[in-house]
């Protein structure tokens, strides 16, 4: 089977410390599902796909932000590492341009990313969720609208995550999949491969691909065909190895302080798994930093900061933190 070589190679846990190579970044663009949607599915009314309600959010921003999680997510916490704002959702953004709130587009990057989404164009599309083609064309027109300074766009970092909602409608589908794991395979290496050159050819030189959803579950991650250094020449890309990351914390939880590394904090059931958190009947753990995951499929927002800390460079990353 051809699922194995959905594995995203990383030598090295510093993704992020290759990316900035010694240097800050003036924005970050950001491209996926719900692991990296800060709120783009709120501003969306078709959208079925929704963290708009208690308690997601509740230990950092102290309200519903749209995030899949408690807290901040690995964009924000690299924004932070950096010095820079946190990213608001093109959507968001959007609105307030068309309601006469904001003038221009925010000099610190976009978040295009849409929880639920896909590498496929068809995955999920059902639920009204932005596909990651249709991210990639709403940064396009602003780029070529020069909505976007193009000057910053070479020093700027891009971020990519995307594939395990693909991978979840492959093995569990309401119909039997007419494709077989190769082939599937090679229509998700195709989008990934045409994002990455899109992206490239309007600038874009320092570009992580990430497989971070759902941490712990399903280990997807991409392998580009070719040779990135002679296909993107001038490009810096990293692969984040996220899922070996993550599986250091499930091997040794007390030693990285958590006390469950299998249910979510959030939810009702077996393994807090049958019910969404926030739906009528959850319930919620005590302390959420003692667990990896917040949700059924998503990650807690202190294991969000671990793995931050890991991607920015190993040194960053201590037990019991």
């Amino acid at each position: 089977m051809a699922f194995p070589k959905l594995l995203m190679i990383c030598v090295h846990l510093s993704v992020l410390a290759c990316v900035m190579a010694g240097s800050s970044a003036p924005a970050i663009f950001i491209f996926g599902d719900s692991i990296f949607d800060a709120g783009n599915n709120h501003y969306n009314p078709n959208c079925t796909a929704q963290a708009d309600f208690p308690p997601y959010g509740s230990d950092y921003f102290h309200r519903p932000t749209g995030r899949f999680t408690n807290g901040r997510t690995v964009p924000d916490f690299i924004s932070q590492f950096i010095g820079i704002p946190l990213q608001k959702p093109f959507l968001e953004v959007q609105l307030e341009i068309v309601n006469g709130t904001r003038k221009n587009y925010p000099s610190n990057g976009i978040n295009f990313a849409s929880a639920g989404s896909g590498v496929l164009p068809a995955t999920n599309n059902e639920s009204g969720v932005t596909p990651i083609q249709v991210q990639l064309q709403q940064f396009q027109t602003l780029v070529e609208q020069n909505r976007i300074d193009r000057k910053i766009l070479n020093e700027s970092l891009f971020f990519l995550e995307s594939g395990s909602n693909d991978i979840f409608n492959y093995f569990f589908p309401f119909d039997t999949p007419t494709l077989t794991p190769d082939a599937y395979v090679q229509s998700m290496l195709t989008e990934v491969r045409n994002v990455v050159d899109t992206i490239y050819k309007l600038g874009a030189r320092r570009i992580a691909l990430f497989a971070l959803g759902p941490v712990g579950c399903v280990p997807a991650r991409i392998l580009l065909p070719g040779s990135p250094v002679t296909r993107y020449p001038g490009a810096v890309g990293v692969y984040g190895a996220v899922y070996k990351t993550v599986q250091t914390f499930r091997a040794n939880p007390k030693l990285y302080g958590f006390a469950d590394v299998e249910s979510g904090c959030c939810g009702y059931g077996t393994l807090g798994g049958e019910l969404q958190c926030g739906k009528e009947g959850y319930r919620v753990c005590k302390n959420p930093n003692e667990y990896l995951f917040w949700d059924f499929f998503h990650p807690s927002e202190r294991t969000y900061k671990l793995i931050s800390k890991a991607l920015w460079g190993p040194t960053h990353i201590q037990p019991s933190i």
